[in-house]
């Protein structure tokens, strides 16, 4: 849906609504026309069923509509003397059409000052629930979301077993573009593990199918800080077309907003230029300086002497929390990640042989790196330079740059574009330049051989951004143990992280203390 088909929406919703209701509006003291006014009429429709008018702003928010238009069309009903159940079935499986009855079928009163408590105990519960349920939708949606770390890419800075805070407000919350979803779920609704959103994500019916249609264009609003280098990001993976993050039966095409999250380090930012030099990241010939929490790690082979290693003494006496693969007998070892600092620990243990880096060379190409064209011979360890896109740039465009642009100009700035000969064409022209519509990013693990990120799938476009994690909440390592040092640590920072899990204790018993006080000092 684009923003004039999303107007136009608006107003047949205004008029259907003003059609529906204009008599009870007269009924309730009001103006007929007052039903027809888009915004007004819902303020004033507030003011009918005694309800704040801030209510208005719930209506025009994705996803927690989807709970307060029902809430709204029963207190409309009951606002007029229909209290009944079967008014209030009525009133949510006509989808809001009942109005229409009570509109025109029926000589209504309007109550005034009606009673805003439930008449029963059940009605009491389930009021509490719903207005719970929005309010942590509207946290989760635009200010705050959990988040569990489920990969070692940053491990060292997050380990596996993190949960996090991360922040939509940092770098502006996104408006939902799927509009009919399960409130709180990402793409899967847990236990059921069932798809948490209306849409066809077949490829060949994602531009045709109605339900599609329905879906909002990508709207931001501001933040308060842009993305800087290294900041961790959790952005949503821009090739995801799994069923969810780890099973896929076929390829589903699905919004931006339900493909998997991510988190990953925004190495490279918009107008930097980036290579990859023997596992080190450059940008703009300099090499890229990491926070000093960030621990970059490479895999190694080790022959060992007498059998495995013990995965206890591993963690605990040399932090290395990627454990080891091995062969057949124990001769050898593959750690998927180790420090510079663990290695020149480590290589003295007594049951080390060898220790072999498992670097690529320069010039020896990996199919499975981007842009996995035969053209570019790259690898993780040794890749670029290339351009990562800023808003506004233009490039020249060649058969041989087009590689590295051809998803940013077909898939994330939807431009139609052929070959013809040696010719390119974007949308039926010939093109020789590009000017990039958006800002991309260039987002990599710290676990350098053991991390997917953009040197599998490219670039991430800045509408495909989440948030930015800021507080380790709660962490568990692989025993199922609690790691207490890294309760309520800050995710980014210099230093050692240091914990306010007492702190938070002391606030919340304080708290705690002073509302007995207060009800004790009101019972007197």
């Amino acid at each position: 849906m684009t923003l004039t088909q999303l107007f136009i929406f608006l107003i047949v919703i205004q008029i259907i609504h003003g059609l529906g209701t204009w008599k009870l509006y007269i009924k309730a003291g009001r103006q007929a026309w007052e039903a027809f006014v888009p915004v007004y009429n819902a303020v004033i429709l507030m003011k009918i069923i005694n309800r704040p008018w801030w209510w208005t702003i719930l209506l025009f928010l994705p996803i927690v509509n989807l709970i307060m238009f029902p809430v709204v069309w029963v207190e409309t009903a009951r606002s007029f003397g229909k209290h009944a159940t079967t008014d209030t079935i009525l009133a949510i499986v006509s989808l809001g059409f009942y109005n229409y009855y009570l509109n025109y079928g029926l000589d209504l009163e309007h109550i005034k000052d009606r009673s805003l408590h439930p008449r029963t105990a059940a009605g009491d519960w389930i009021s509490s629930i719903l207005f719970a349920i929005v309010a942590a939708t509207i946290v989760h949606t635009y200010f705050i979301q959990p988040y569990t770390i489920p990969t070692s890419s940053l491990e060292k800075s997050l380990l596996v077993g993190d949960f996090l805070f991360v922040s939509k407000f940092h770098y502006g919350p996104r408006v939902p573009m799927t509009t009919i979803a399960a409130p709180m779920v990402h793409d899967t609704i847990p236990f059921i593990n069932k798809k948490s959103y209306l849409y066809n994500d077949h490829l060949e019916k994602k531009n045709t199918a109605f339900i599609n249609k329905l879906s909002l264009p990508y709207i931001r609003i501001p933040g308060f800080q842009n993305i800087k280098r290294n900041d961790i990001v959790v952005f949503n993976w821009p090739v995801d077309t799994m069923l969810n993050m780890r099973f896929t039966d076929r390829n589903h095409y699905k919004p931006i907003d339900k493909k998997t999250n991510y988190v990953k380090r925004a190495v490279g930012i918009p107008g930097d230029s980036l290579e990859v030099r023997n596992g080190f990241v450059y940008i703009n010939g300099k090499q890229n300086e990491l926070p000093d929490r960030a621990k970059l790690q490479f895999s190694y082979k080790i022959e060992t002497k007498s059998g495995p290693f013990n995965n206890d003494q591993l963690t605990k006496r040399y932090d290395i929390t990627d454990l080891p693969q091995y062969n057949q007998d124990y001769s050898l070892s593959y750690f998927p990640g180790i420090t510079d600092e663990t290695l020149n620990q480590f290589k003295d243990h007594p049951n080390v042989a060898s220790v072999e880096s498992l670097k690529r060379e320069k010039g020896e190409r990996e199919s499975s790196v981007f842009p996995h064209d035969p053209n570019y011979p790259w690898n993780n360890d040794f890749f670029g330079p290339l351009y990562i896109p800023k808003a506004g740039a233009t490039i020249d465009l060649n058969l041989n740059v087009l590689p590295l642009y051809k998803r940013v100009i077909s898939e994330y700035e939807n431009n139609t574009l052929k070959i013809k000969g040696n010719q390119i064409y974007i949308n039926g022209e010939v093109a020789n330049t590009y000017t990039f519509k958006n800002d991309y990013y260039w987002m990599m693990g710290d676990n350098r051989h053991n991390s997917q990120d953009a040197r599998t799938w490219g670039f991430v476009p800045f509408d495909h951004v989440v948030g930015k994690p800021v507080l380790i909440w709660m962490s568990w390592d692989r025993f199922g143990k609690p790691r207490w040092e890294r309760f309520f640590t800050t995710v980014h920072g210099s230093g050692e992280p240091v914990s306010y899990f007492i702190p938070f204790l002391i606030v919340i018993a304080g708290l705690f203390g002073f509302s007995q006080w207060r009800k004790r000092k009101k019972a007197k």
